[in-house]
């Protein structure tokens, strides 16, 4: 039972494509990662983290320190997709922390107070300039989704396309 995971890089067809998604996410990680060590970054993810149940333990560290987490654990990713490239496994490693990491930012739209107001006689959701920034982190989980099931072995994920 050889089940071998797979690398868009040295795929075929429309596989090979992904490839592309990967470059973009390592560069999208590496620029967040980056600026998780500038002090407007981590003053601006306070309230974010001080009001989700899955990172609020970040604040032991202080401000500046659930920055420097987060930013390192943002270059990680990085590093992981882009070795990636040359293996497969550490593909799916990478972009499995992806998926984690952006199902967790997600949840923020839901878990910061003030973001999204609810309402069933004028707009039923309507969200404020915080929300519409941490919106747009619902297509960068899809990719990172697409990358991790690219990266499984073809017995895992039978429909892939390649």
């Amino acid at each position: 039972m050889n089940q071998s995971f797979n690398v868009a890089e040295i795929g075929d067809g429309s596989y090979r494509l992904l490839a592309l998604l990967r470059w973009v996410m390592v560069v999208i990680f590496v620029s967040f990662g980056m600026q998780k060590f500038t002090p407007q970054s981590a003053q601006g993810i306070v309230q974010f983290i001080s009001n989700s149940p899955f990172v609020s333990w970040l604040s032991v560290f202080g401000v500046r320190g659930e920055a420097y987490v987060l930013g390192v654990v943002e270059l990680c990713i990085a590093a992981l997709l882009a070795a990636g490239a040359f293996s497969p496994i550490l593909s799916a490693i990478g972009s499995l922390m992806g998926v984690v990491t952006f199902a967790i930012t997600w949840s923020f739209f839901f878990t910061t107070p003030g973001v999204v107001r609810w309402s069933l006689s004028t707009d039923p959701m309507a969200w404020n300039l915080t929300g519409e920034f941490i919106f747009k982190d619902i297509v960068l989980l899809c990719v990172c989704v697409v990358l991790f099931m690219a990266s499984l072995p073809r017995s895992v994920v039978p429909l892939r396309i390649e």
